[in-house]
C-alpha cells in the first residue's frame, strides 16, 4: 500500500485504552475501512482519507509536526509532548477519562505533596511530573518507567508514584492512596494549524460531533391531549422545539423531542403523570444540530 503525501491523514492509537473506543467511533461516523494485518494505514471507503495506526505517545508529535492532519489521543499525551500551542484541539470525546495522580503508601507517612522532600518517585508522565514539583518547589528524584507503576513501591524502587488513574482499583490493589490530583483527561481531537484539506478536516469533525451529540440525547414520542402540551413541552422541551403532529382525535396530538439521556427515565415518569400515552424511547445513532 502507498501514502500518497497530499492525502489527508487521522492519526488514532495502535494499541491502549483509547484504541477501541476510537476505532468504535470513526466507524460510528460512517468512516469505514479495511486494516490489513500489522499494516500501519489503511484508506477510508469513501473519503480521501488515510487513518494512521501509532503509537499513542507519537500522535501529539505527529499533528504537530503536519505530518497527520487529525489525531485521537488522550489531552495528558498533548501536554506531557508540550504540543498544546502547536495543534489545535477540535472536541473532547468523552470517553478515555482519567486522572494523573500522586499516590503513596497507606502505612507511610506521606500525606501530602510536601512530605515527597528528597523522596524517589517513579512515573510514567515525565514532564508533567517534573513541572509539577517544580511548581511546588519539592525536590523529589523522578524516575520514568513504563507499565506496572503501581507495583514499583512494593518492588523497593521508589516510596511513591505519579501515574494515571481510571477507577483507583489497581492503587487500592496495590496498597496505594492517591495524595494529590495533578490533572484531568480525557481523548480529544486534535488537528493541525495547516491541514491538507480543511473541507475535509471539517467534514470530520461534524461527522464526529454527531455521534458524540448523538450518544448524549434520546429520542422520545409520545400521544398528549392537547389540553396539556404546554405543561409537557415545559418538562421536555427539546433541544430547540418538540415535533408535533395532529392525531385523528383533535382532542389529542402526538409529540417527537429529543431529551437528553441521562434524564429520560424521570421525564417519562413525569409524561405519564401529566396524562402522556404510547410513550416511546428510540436510541438516536447519529445528528446534526
Amino acid at each position: 500500500m502507498h501514502l500518497e503525501p497530499n492525502v489527508m491523514r487521522l492519526a488514532v492509537p495502535s494499541k491502549g485504552r483509547l484504541q477501541e473506543p476510537a476505532e468504535s467511533l470513526i466507524k460510528a461516523a460512517g468512516i469505514k475501512y479495511r486494516r490489513r494485518d500489522r499494516s500501519l494505514f489503511a484508506h477510508a471507503t469513501s473519503l480521501d482519507l488515510a487513518i494512521l495506526f501509532v503509537r499513542p505517545d507519537d500522535i501529539p508529535v505527529l499533528v504537530a509536526e503536519g505530518a497527520a492532519d487529525l489525531g485521537i489521543v488522550g489531552q495528558d499525551l498533548v501536554h506531557e509532548h508540550g504540543c498544546e500551542k502547536r495543534v489545535e484541539k477540535l472536541l473532547d470525546l468523552d470517553f478515555g477519562h482519567c486522572r494523573l495522580c500522586v499516590a503513596a503508601p497507606d502505612r507511610s507517612r506521606i500525606k501530602k505533596v510536601k512530605d515527597l522532600a528528597g523522596k524517589k518517585l517513579v512515573c510514567s508522565m515525565l514532564q508533567s511530573a517534573r513541572s509539577f514539583f517544580k511548581k511546588h518547589k519539592v525536590r523529589v528524584d523522578l524516575v520514568e518507567v513504563s507499565g506496572s507503576v503501581e507495583v514499583m513501591v512494593a518492588l523497593g524502587l521508589a516510596d511513591a508514584i505519579v501515574d494515571l488513574v481510571e477507577s483507583g482499583d489497581t492503587l487500592r490493589d496495590n496498597g496505594l492512596s492517591v495524595i494529590e490530583t495533578i490533572s484531568h483527561s480525557q481523548a480529544v481531537l486534535i488537528g493541525s494549524k495547516q491541514p491538507r484539506d480543511a473541507a475535509l478536516s471539517g467534514l470530520v469533525q461534524r461527522r464526529l460531533k454527531g455521534v458524540l451529540t448523538a450518544q448524549q440525547y434520546t429520542l422520545l414520542e409520545y400521544n398528549i391531549p392537547r389540553a396539556r402540551l404546554k405543561d409537557a413541552e415545559k418538562i421536555a422541551p427539546g433541544f430547540e422545539s418538540p415535533t408535533v403532529s395532529d392525531l385523528e382525535d383533535l382532542k389529542w396530538c402526538a409529540v417527537k423531542v429529543m431529551i437528553p439521556k441521562k434524564k429520560s427515565v424521570e421525564i417519562i415518569d413525569q409524561l405519564e403523570a401529566l396524562g402522556a400515552s404510547a410513550i416511546l424511547e428510540t436510541q438516536i445513532l447519529n445528528c446534526r444540530l
